[in-house]
């Protein structure tokens, strides 16, 4: 059985899945393009962060990282290779988005890549919801780069559907 739960992003075998992720990230993409978050950045406050695992092995990990009090980005979403295409990534974004809605967030962000290594985690987004949207935060357009969104409340639908409000 998988279980999602809150953890550190400083545990070894986490700190091993994030130093694969980022190495993956730079080999995909140019470097001033990689928004990856490493794991000492990931345990900073206003960031929530959980891992997938299975009898103890470690299958994936996914943080949310809190823009101001509505919205929230979604950060490292991550799957083991031998964790590919059982679920493990549709899981975690359950857990992300329960917890987004119990924090009464009303907008999800994330940025992914264009390249086709990008291809499942744009479709993942698709498949719940997640639209295409501008820049937002401190991110600037970037053809290595596809920002999406995704409204929690009828209040996330009226505000403006690029850079979040400063609130």
């Amino acid at each position: 059985m998988i279980h999602i739960a809150p953890d550190s992003p400083t545990t070894a075998d986490v700190r091993l899945l994030l130093d694969e992720h980022l190495a993956d990230m730079f080999a995909t993409s140019p470097a001033d393009s990689v928004h990856a978050l490493d794991h000492s950045a990931l345990s900073a406050p206003g960031i929530s962060f959980w891992t997938a695992r299975e009898n103890g092995a470690l299958l994936g990990c996914g943080a949310l990282k809190r823009l101001n009090g509505t919205q929230a980005e979604i950060k490292s979403m991550r799957t083991t290779a031998a964790a590919r295409g059982r679920g493990v990534a549709t899981l975690l974004l359950a857990r992300v988005l329960t917890d987004a809605r119990e924090h009464n967030l009303e907008r999800l962000y994330l940025e992914t890549g264009t390249e086709e290594f990008f291809a499942p985690a744009r479709r993942l987004y698709a498949r719940h919801g997640f639209t295409i949207c501008p820049p937002f935060a401190d991110y600037v357009l970037d053809p290595h780069s596809v920002f999406m969104s995704l409204a929690l409340s009828p209040d996330g639908d009226r505000q403006q559907q690029g850079r979040p409000d400063q609130s």
